[in-house]
């Protein structure tokens, strides 16, 4: 073989080698890019209880963090109500000792004097309608004979009318004043005590209740984030559980993509993502931390292989954007290594 045909054999294998390279397949790559958005958790702040906003604290655009001050509302009419329900907390505190103490040794000693007194009384009562039952007699007597007047008779009758009278009322007084003594000697009855115990809780739960209406009365930030919404102003009346203040918690946004069905099998939660902007840059860092398990958009009649390969599933990537890079709503584009 001359030189010149090897030269030519050469170069015709060369150019074989070429075509052939560039005829066959590209190796399968195993990076994926996709396509989606920002979503970011968004509170609405709503008060439990209603009545006139004193303070708004603020404004759209200002950053919040957990437990600040968002809203406050007038808190007069329920410091009011608390007053009034602690003092009738101490009224019927105050009454359950008094049923649940015993007796003192002067409360005995003054009931067992008003039993003395009032035996005396009926003692005097029963001297003194006895000797106006002796009068009576005597002028019946004296009138049967001519030698009394009518009236004699009849102011005798009286007197013991009214004697009869008080010893009755007298009578009635020692009963009465035994009743205290025996009362006072053996305690308050079982009933009593349950009734005023009822009362001591039923108006402690009250108390509790306004307490906790005065503490509704500011309202708080559950969670850091950016005021998107301000609902309302300060001065107006809101009604209660109705919103006054939109926050966005984007700190912890995430980006929604959505993957071909293909390589969906290829990704798992925890795995790493990177996720871009339309503004470039090296991006940001992330990870999976949802993968949907159903197809989204999915129309009705797919029935072939080829078709099936179009369905894109959800999937969420979790990211650190606490520089507020990303926005709610914002397109991203998010690239994977698959599995």
């Amino acid at each position: 073989m001359t030189q010149i045909t090897q030269i030519l054999f050469r170069s015709h294998v060369a150019l074989l080698l070429l075509i052939a390279t560039a005829c066959s397949p590209e190796p399968p790559s195993d990076l994926l890019r996709v396509s989606g958005h920002v979503e970011a958790t968004e509170v609405r702040l709503a008060p439990e209880m209603g009545g006139r906003i004193l303070t708004l604290a603020v404004k759209e655009g200002d950053r919040v963090q957990p437990g600040q001050l968002v809203l406050t509302l007038d808190t007069r009419d329920v410091e009011l109500a608390l007053r009034r329900a602690r003092a009738d907390q101490a009224q019927a505190e105050a009454q359950l000792r008094l049923v649940m103490a015993a007796a003192r040794p002067e409360d005995v000693r003054q009931a067992e004097a008003q039993i003395n007194a009032a035996r005396a009384e009926v003692s005097a009562a029963q001297s003194e309608l006895a000797a106006a039952g002796q009068d009576l007699e005597r002028f019946d007597s004296l009138l049967k004979t001519n030698s009394g007047s009518r009236k004699q008779r009849d102011d005798a009758a009286t007197r013991r009318d009214v004697a009869k009278d008080r010893v009755t009322s007298s009578e009635s007084r020692v009963k009465q004043a035994e009743e205290t003594l025996a009362r006072l000697r053996s305690g308050a009855r079982r009933e009593e005590v349950d009734a005023a115990r009822a009362r001591v809780a039923s108006i402690a739960a009250q108390v509790a209740t306004i307490e906790k209406q005065l503490g509704d009365t500011k309202l708080m930030a559950p969670v850091g984030g950016l005021v998107t919404g301000k609902l309302v102003e300060a001065g107006e009346m809101i009604a209660p559980r109705a919103p006054a203040v939109v926050i966005v918690d984007l700190d912890h946004a995430w980006a929604d993509v959505f993957v071909p069905e293909p390589a969906v099998p290829r990704l798992k939660v925890g795995q790493a993502a990177m996720v871009f902007t339309d503004a470039g840059g090296a991006g940001i860092p992330g990870t999976i931390s949802y993968v949907s398990p159903k197809a989204e958009f999915t129309p009705r009649n797919v029935q072939t292989a080829e078709e099936r390969s179009k369905l894109v599933y959800r999937v969420r990537i979790a990211v650190d954007n606490k520089d507020g890079v990303l926005k709610q709503g914002m397109p991203v584009e998010a690239e994977f290594t698959l599995q």
